[in-house]
């Protein structure tokens, strides 16, 4: 037992140092939620009389540590373990109180219990229990639920109390589901109007719920990183939640809708573009945009996402003007350090009909990717279209490092030889004689 000590003694001190160092900040924080997890799981699980003998000198160690990393600690671990060290001692009956993170997850809580609406509302209630005992400032909240829950006039109540505090600066709302069509078809959360009232918020993630701005919104004017999965939303709704957000440096916008008053209310990435001055990644659904136009080409588009690092794009090569779209939303971001392109046939296979939409790498001499790095694809058919994009990046981008492919499941051993022996030789322009090609399954 004095083994175990003075290991987690050793432990502590190697925690500490770390922190002590900015720049070991991360490697702090994981290395303290892999240590303090342990720990907890020993003392929930322990023999009893093994622990009365071990915690007092454990906890004697921990309880030196400063208020603040105490409480920086408890956000590391699942917020039901934090709860329970209010039984560790008297020193720790309150700690949980001033977490600035609370994150609640019907997945990992546990609500024993075979009723739906009991486990639905002891989850209610320990929501808030734990507001209403809170005495902190909090500046992260989350909240993930089965969407056989239904608590949507419960969640308006908490953000209603949460809209009372200015420092609130992370939120998070999920809905996740074993059943994928259910979650298609559920009836997603309508975000209250008080919701747009959290003017300091800095990050904010939502899936699965639907949104409308109030008249009197001003949007998030403080917001850097916007991720939207699945939301119902309209085209101006979209619009002017972005124009309010200028500072945002990161827009995720993926997923579909299921309701038919918004699915064809799209926007081109031009009218996006123009919304994100400052983004540097950029993550798209085709669900989401516009189907370009045949008169939109390359020169149409531009040059505005000058900022842009990260590219993700959700886009169909074999769509019309599909491989044109994501070649103008590429040559409009100069600066790229990495493109990955997710790929589909929208259920039409390539029979190897003549694509119109093929190129002639003489028509975008002028265009060059001079920072790209990494270039990504997945669910690569081995069509024309996609092998003319490999190439163009490979043609435009000197300091390419690394291009993986991931292949469909239909591409045949064969056909996967003869892509490798095309992209292995020099019979195209290459930029960067030193990258990396990666062919997976």
């Amino acid at each position: 037992m004095q083994g175990f000590i003075f290991l987690f003694d050793v432990a502590i001190d190697i925690y500490i140092w770390l922190l002590s160092n900015t720049e070991n900040e991360y490697y702090a924080n994981l290395f303290s939620f892999f240590l303090f997890k342990f720990y907890f799981s020993a003392v929930w699980r322990s023999d009893f009389e093994v622990m009365v003998e071990v915690q007092p000198q454990i906890l004697d160690r921990i309880s030196t540590l400063p208020q603040d990393t105490i409480e920086k600690i408890l956000t590391l671990i699942p917020i039901e373990d934090a709860l329970r060290t209010s039984i560790l001692s008297k020193k720790w009956r309150h700690c949980w109180k001033g977490m600035h993170k609370l994150v609640f997850d019907d997945k990992y809580m546990n609500m024993s219990s075979n009723s739906k609406q009991i486990k639905k509302y002891k989850f209610v209630n320990a929501i808030f229990h734990v507001l209403l005992l809170h005495n902190g400032p909090i500046s992260e909240f989350g909240i993930s639920i089965n969407t056989n829950k239904k608590i949507y006039d419960e969640i308006d109540q908490i953000i209603v109390h949460l809209s009372k505090s200015k420092k609130i600066n992370k939120f998070i709302f999920k809905s996740w589901s074993n059943d994928v069509i259910e979650l298609y078809y559920f009836k997603r959360y309508k975000l209250p109007s008080v919701f747009f009232s959290f003017q300091g918020l800095e990050h904010l993630h939502l899936t699965y719920c639907v949104i409308e701005l109030p008249l009197t919104s001003d949007g998030f004017i403080m917001l850097t990183s916007l991720r939207l999965c699945s939301v119902n939303i309209t085209k101006n709704t979209l619009l002017q939640l972005l124009t309010n957000c200028p500072l945002l440096l990161k827009f995720i916008l993926m997923g579909c809708q299921n309701d038919s008053t918004t699915q064809g209310d799209k926007c081109t990435f031009l009218e996006l573009s123009e919304r994100l001055p400052l983004v540097q990644v950029l993550k798209i659904s085709k669900h989401y945009m516009e189907q370009p136009d045949a008169a939109v080409g390359m020169e149409k588009l531009p040059n505005s996402l000058v900022h842009l690092r990260i590219l993700v794009l959700d886009v169909c090569f074999l769509e019309q003007n599909g491989l044109s779209y994501a070649l103008s939303v590429v040559s409009s971001s100069p600066n790229l350090e990495k493109i990955k392109i997710e790929l589909g046939l929208n259920g039409q296979p390539w029979v190897g009909q003549t694509c119109k939409d093929l190129l002639d790498l003489q028509d975008y001499s002028g265009r060059h990717l001079d920072h790209l790095k990494e270039l990504e694809m997945t669910s690569f058919h081995y069509c024309p279209p996609e092998m003319a994009f490999v190439k163009f990046i490979m043609a435009k981008s000197p300091v390419l490092q690394k291009a993986r492919i991931e292949l469909y499941t239909t591409v045949s051993v064969d056909e996967e030889n003869k892509m490798l022996r095309d992209l292995l030789r020099l019979t195209f322009p290459r930029a960067s004689p030193a990258v990396d090609i990666i062919i997976e399954r």
